[in-house]
């Protein structure tokens, strides 16, 4: 596998001394360059050597492996919460200190601006005594603030990188997991629920850390700040006090709903990755099916759902602000009151230490405790869920290794297996009664598969390779494995990286290789030859590529037994030759090979053929052994009288020119982006649509969904002022109240106590509704801003076409709908509610200071001119970090989905360390971009802080030089605002930047409510609603290309199907028969007429078209749920119509034999039946569909005889009235066809009667079926013959001499036809 990345720069954290390392000062290079231009991620610094992901998630792991022996041996359940406070309590504890020294600063400020106010009070200008003593004060005061500043973001810095190591080592641990997950995990677990488990649980372990030392801070510090109010105010204190320890039960209960939402939530968000994952999947499925609606509503109920638990705990959190933000009002108000009813008078002293003290314990107490509950609830959730997860079973390794003297040794010995893929249900089982094979090197041992409901010979390589553990009976594997599945696996990288996968290069072999393959033209074609790049799911190479590839991979390994798994059925006769003679035959040839075969040409090559039906092995010897034994397989093969056989020079493959089909044109366009830098497709650098701050601003509330949300904004906005203007004139008031006694000399006024007290109170009030009703419209706006975007984004999804998925992995579409989505669901409301707060709160603490000693604004304007000009400098660099954070993220879930859909070749291959490694280097990319942004924000923070520690410093000793011209309550309030500002006004920016960060997912989903979109699906042109009535099918000179600058796939185009007609198409491998579908399907805009019916196709809406045309695709589909609504998902037809479906395709036993029947739920992609049984059921849809057109595309490249002479007979059957294109690789398939329309290069190379075509030597259809095999020639030739003598006989003579064809295609040896009829005579 290729690199992650090229070497990255040395990280200067490692070396940066002290002071560097206090003030970040090792940044100050980046800050530069990003000042100047965009930042790469060549910029990026390495990840520090303690920070690997590696390194952390082997601590990590050994701990739990620790545990799970404990937990086994105790006979209780592992915990995984135990195993983290193991692993980190020790750093986490020491960083505790730094909590304890912030507080207790904290604590102390207040006591040392309440003797600054005293000096005040008693003022004695001749006094030099107080005022040497109050110099020193002042000095504590700005070494406090200083010491605030430094040891704070110190202490973030730590506990956030401690969060990151978790969840790094837990992201670690979860992929090692996934790697060794057993088969029956597979089934209790998705795709969707494991990336959640990566983007979202994850995460939380970056919170909790943050706040959990409060935990132990938050009482001890109330219990100090108790003992100094009562000595300042006596038990006046205790009523604010009871105020604040019943907000802290009041949170707790917050953070437990919390928890109790977000557990529903997270099952919520699972669920909808779930689906979006399957969607994104099948989506060419998807819209040929028309199905977009339907899907649209499925996501849509569950995003509902999903929505619903948001906004709950929205409000949830906006109550815990709210009550946060008003409870110093309150506190303040009660206390006071209570103080001068008692009949006590205040003092400016006595309030200013009283309010500063409240302030420092409130954040604490009511910010700081209850987020640590919340945060420690929610971690517990998400410890419960990967616990959960960690603890599913894992699959048993069979294969051992050999050493060089044993390899006379290699061996595979079965017998007498019983294997079940579900053990709870017992089903479906596979049963090897009488299975005695023993496979020994060099041999080719060939298991022919009899048509059966459950395909046995596939669970049979999965024995083997130790995927279907069984029950009882013997399985030895001595060697090493390696396997070609049945579904070629390709992964994102190059087509030489897939190839090597992870061995050396050797030029000599892999060129070896690479022709026994037949992949030598191919690569020519290709743009830039083996390291073109290739995307997810190999979305650049067409089906007998990636096959190819998928066997050149398992061939270059120097493995020592061979699982091949049918790879001879996704190509043509020709290629499929080549293949078995040069590669199988060839290159293997001294190795012992198991192959998967219903390629019955070929069996007589093998040492050994298994025959395999329902579970039992019915015979087993040498090819010579099997034909005079007389059993059932030999009646498929013609006696050949002749050893010698027809084939073409190899020479011949390569010269003979092809275009790549279906998606393989889009490899120049996606190659061209993606292969510069050596990335591979699932990490191309992914850019973002670079908006001022002022546009992003405008788009998010552009998309909050209309003129009612927009309204609410502005209602809202205006009800934060007027609750500003409350919460000023109360610190006014408060002030004046101060004032009563003036600097503590001379006279007293007296004040009506009630009418200010009465005044004071109707503020207060004011202030907590205002506060609360603002959070609550806010996050509601905010909330339905998120659901808008996601609805928007979806949608734009689903009209976008094909190609956009062919070219952007799964993990990047999947990012957007999982990290993205997420932040503007949870984190985004929060923070923009917090900015406005702080914002206006800021504004108001300006206003007053200022209104009292106006002298302050003179510090106020250079200081805020400097911070506006550090927050554009910061910004160019942060909005960049933040943008590769996003952008490295998306490979670490490309690299799971992708490792997930290859697992059992990965594991075949014993590759689960090397992708591991390629996981962790993922890991280790975005930790270096997160690793910047925290670092990043420090930088940042510890600047604003200094800045602000500057200008208390300048206001404390202002106070001292102006202190004949001020008074004890302007001191006070001035020295107790510019506290409070420092850092009020530093967190304040930061969520300004922050908010404008978090923008950058507001972009990246708005950059994808913006995609390209396919033609309309409905439009005011609609066909009659029987139509199409005949199925006449027209092209008229078409001209086909996946993309507007892409390679024309087909070529002027001129061919009719004639209403009831069946027309084979066939064609080399990559002629352009699938790209015949596409433009049929409209997947890509065709230039040229298609008229169905005389109806142009490109004037009718997709839908029309899509829903008038069926098909049974060459990858058959299943999602995710019950066998009904796979078959009718949205609920069409009744219970009696799909029985007859299930009958009409012999599958109606396989599901009554299920244990919910009809509602049995299906493994994830359907996983849990074979190829052939889901291509069945998407024959059953295409029966219940009724349509007047059906396309089979390759559908029976997969399956053996029985089941394609079921499914060709189902279809003559069922589909009698129907035109039937049938694209095939399997010539007997379409060779009793009304008309075959042969493909070459994207021209029509012959249409014509499958007779006529065989008669022109000079015709490609007529090499194309000597290149079958001289016997298999000449009975697709008698076929044909007799086809066209039945073409001029009557409608029931046609009948009568199809079946009679179907049962000659399968019995074509004379000598037993006669037996055989007998057989299926009533």
């Amino acid at each position: 596998m290729e690199k992650v990345r090229e070497e990255a720069k040395p990280n200067p954290a490692a070396t940066a001394g002290l002071l560097s390392n206090i003030f970040f000062w090792w940044l100050n290079p980046l800050f530069r360059t990003g000042y100047k231009r965009r930042l790469e991620e060549a910029d990026m610094y390495e990840v520090l050597a303690e920070d690997r992901s590696e390194r952390l998630g082997q601590d990590l792991k050994r701990y739990w492996d620790v545990e799970v022996q404990k937990a086994t041996k105790e006979m209780r359940p592992p915990r995984l919460g135990r195993v983290i406070i193991r692993c980190y309590w020790k750093p986490y504890a020491v960083l505790g200190f730094f909590t304890l020294v912030e507080e207790v600063i904290k604590v102390v400020q207040p006591v040392i601006l309440g003797k600054m106010i005293e000096y005040f009070e008693n003022y004695d200008p001749n006094d030099k005594t107080a005022l040497h003593e109050t110099i020193g004060y002042a000095v504590g005061l700005s070494v406090c603030v200083i010491g605030l500043a430094v040891l704070h973001h110190l202490y973030f810095y730590h506990v956030q990188r401690t969060g990151m190591k978790i969840r790094v080592a837990m992201c670690h641990m979860i992929y090692e997991k996934a790697l060794l997950l057993s088969s029956s995990s597979l089934g209790k677990t998705t795709t969707g629920q494991i990336v959640n488990l990566l983007s979202n649980d994850v995460n939380r372990f970056d919170d909790v850390t943050i706040f959990l030392h409060f935990l132990w801070v938050g009482p001890l510090q109330a219990a100090t700040v108790v003992g100094l109010l009562w000595l300042e105010i006596g038990p006046s204190c205790l009523a604010g006090m009871v105020v604040l320890m019943f907000l802290m039960p009041v949170q707790t209960m917050f953070g437990r709903l919390f928890s109790k939402f977000r557990s529903k939530m997270a099952v919520l968000t699972d669920s909808r990755i779930r689906t979006m994952n399957e969607v994104v999947s099948g989506i060419r499925i998807i819209k040929m099916y028309a199905w977009e609606k339907p899907f649209a509503a499925l996501v849509s109920d569950v995003r509902r759902k999903e929505i619903s638990k948001i906004m709950k705990s929205s409000y949830l959190r906006g109550l815990n602000m709210a009550s946060f933000f008003c409870a110093s009002k309150i506190i303040v108000f009660i206390t006071f009151t209570l103080y001068v009813l008692l009949g006590n008078t205040i003092s400016a002293s006595r309030v200013f230490v009283t309010v500063s003290l409240y302030s420092a314990v409130r954040l604490t107490v009511t910010l700081f405790f209850p987020n640590a509950i919340e945060k420690l609830f929610e971690s517990r959730v998400s410890i419960r869920r990967i616990q959960e997860f960690l603890l599913l079973e894992e699959m048993t390794k069979i294969g051992s290794t050999l050493t060089r003297d044993d390899k006379s040794d290699i061996s595979v010995e079965i017998q007498d297996l019983l294997c079940y893929w579900d053990k709870v249900r017992r089903s479906p089982f596979i049963e090897y009664n009488n299975l005695s094979v023993s496979v020994r090197a060099p041999r080719l041992t060939h298991v022919l598969p009899l048509w059966a409901r459950i395909h046995p010979q596939s669970s049979l390589l999965s024995s083997i390779l130790g995927e279907l553990p069984h029950e009882k009976g013997a399985l030895k594997v001595r060697g090493q494995l390696t396997y070609a599945a049945q579904q070629p696996w390709v992964f994102p990288g190059t087509i030489r990286s897939n190839i090597l996968f992870g061995k050396e290069l050797e030029p000599q072999k892999y060129e070896r290789v690479i022709r026994a393959c037949a992949l030598k033209r191919d690569l020519e074609l290709l743009p830039d030859g083996d390291l073109t790049a290739i995307g997810d799911r190999g979305a650049t190479l067409s089906g007998g590529q990636k096959a190819r590839v998928n066997l050149a991979r398992a061939v270059y390994q120097d493995a020592d037994i061979y699982l091949l798994d049918d790879p001879l059925s996704a190509v043509d006769a020709e290629v499929g030759r080549h293949l078995f003679e040069q590669c199988i035959c060839g290159l293997l040839k001294n190795k012992p090979r198991i192959l998967v075969t219903h390629q019955l040409q070929y069996l007589k090559a093998a040492n050994q053929i298994v025959v395999l039906k329902e579970g039992h092995m019915v015979a087993k010897g040498t090819y010579t052994e099997l034909r005079q034994s007389g059993l059932d397989f030999t009646s498929l093969l013609e006696e050949e009288e002749q050893q010698q056989q027809q084939q073409l020079p190899p020479a011949d493959i390569s010269t003979r020119s092809r275009t790549m089909s279906q998606n393989s044109t889009v490899s120049k366009a996606s190659s061209a982006q993606s292969v510069p830098g050596k990335r591979d497709a699932g990490g191309q650098t992914e850019t973002t649509v670079s908006f001022l701050k002022r546009l992003t601003d405008r788009l998010y509330f552009y998309l909050l969904g209309g003129v009612h949300h927009a309204g609410l904004v502005v209602g809202s906005l205006v009800s934060i002022r007027t609750m500003r203007e409350a919460d000023e004139q109360e610190k006014l008031n408060d002030a004046d109240v101060a004032n009563v006694t003036r600097s503590g000399r001379n006279l007293t006024r007296e004040l009506d106590r009630d009418f200010y007290l009465g005044v004071y109170g109707g503020l207060t009030a004011a202030t907590v509704i205002f506060g609360f009703v603002r959070n609550m419209v806010l996050f509601n706006v905010l909330v339905k801003c998120a659901q808008a975007l996601h609805d928007r984004m979806f949608d734009a999804i689903l009209r976008t076409p094909v190609r956009f998925f062919d070219i952007n992995p799964i993990g990047r579409v999947l990012n957007r709908f999982s990290k993205d989505i997420g932040q503007l669901d949870s984190n985004l409301p929060w923070t923009f509610v917090d900015f406005i707060q702080l914002f206006l709160q800021v504004v108001g603490v300006i206003a007053v200071s200022a209104s009292v000693i106006p002298w302050i604004l003179i510090p106020v304007v250079p200081l805020l001119l400097f911070f506006l000009y550090l927050r554009r400098y910061f910004l160019q660099t942060s909005r960049d970090v933040k943008r590769l954070e996003s952008t490295t993220r998306s490979p670490v879930f490309s690299h799971l989905s992708s490792s997930l859909q290859g697992l059992w070749t990965i594991r075949a291959f014993g590759a689960e360390e090397r992708f591991q490694k390629a996981f962790d280097a993922h890991q280790d990319l975005h930790s270096e971009a997160w690793f910047l942004f925290l670092t990043t924000s420090r930088w940042f923070a510890v600047r604003l802080d200094g800045i602000c520690s500057i200008f208390v410093t300048i206001t404390t000793f202002g106070c001292l030089l102006l202190r004949d011209q001020l008074d004890a309550g302007s001191v006070g309030l001035a020295l107790t605002y510019s506290v409070t500002l420092m850092g009020m006004f530093q967190w304040g920016v930061r969520q300004s930047a922050e908010v404008e960060n978090m923008m950058t997912s507001v972009e990246r989903v708005a950059e994808y409510t913006e995609l390209e979109s396919e033609a309309p699906w409905e439009t005011d042109k609609r066909p009659p609603p029987d139509w199409p009535r005949k199925g006449l099918v027209t092209f008229d000179g078409v001209n086909f290309s996946y993309s507007v600058d892409g390679p024309v796939v087909l070529r002027d185009l001129k061919a009719t199907f004639r209403p009831k007609e069946k027309v084979g198409v066939v064609g080399r491998t990559g002629a352009g028969k699938s790209s015949l579908v596409s433009a049929l399907f409209r997947l890509a805009e065709p230039r040229g007429k298609i008229y169905i019916d005389g109806i142009l196709t490109s004037e009718i809406g997709l839908h029309d078209l899509r829903r008038s045309v069926s098909i049974i695709p060459q990858d058959p589909v299943l999602f995710a749920g019950s066998m009904r609504k796979n078959l009718d998902p949205f609920s069409q037809h009744t219970d009696e119509e799909l029985w007859n479906a299930l009958q009409e395709v012999q599958l109606k036993t396989a599901v009554e034999e299920l244990p919910g029947k009809l509602e049995t739920v299906l493994a994830e992609s359907g996983s849990n039946f074979s190829v052939g049984q889901r291509q069945l059921v998407c024959l059953a849809r295409a029966i219940l569909r009724r349509n007047r057109i059906l396309v089979i595309d390759e559908a029976t490249a997969n399956v053996d005889p029985r089941t394609d002479e079921l499914i060709q007979r189902t279809i003559r059957d069922k589909f009698r009235d129907c035109t039937v294109l049938t694209i095939a690789h399997r010539l007997n398939t379409i060779i009793d066809s009304d008309r075959i329309l042969v493909l070459d290069a994207g021209r029509i190379d012959g249409y014509d009667e499958p007779y006529a075509l065989l008669r022109d030597p000079g015709g490609l259809f007529y090499k194309m079926v000597q290149q079958t095999g001289k016997q298999e020639a000449a009975a697709l030739l008698q076929t044909a013959k007799e086809v066209s003598v039945i073409g001029e006989a009557s409608p029931s003579a046609v009948d009568f001499f199809y079946y009679y064809f179907v049962l000659n295609n399968v019995c074509q040896t004379a000598a037993l036809r006669q037996s055989v009829c007998m057989c299926t005579s009533p």
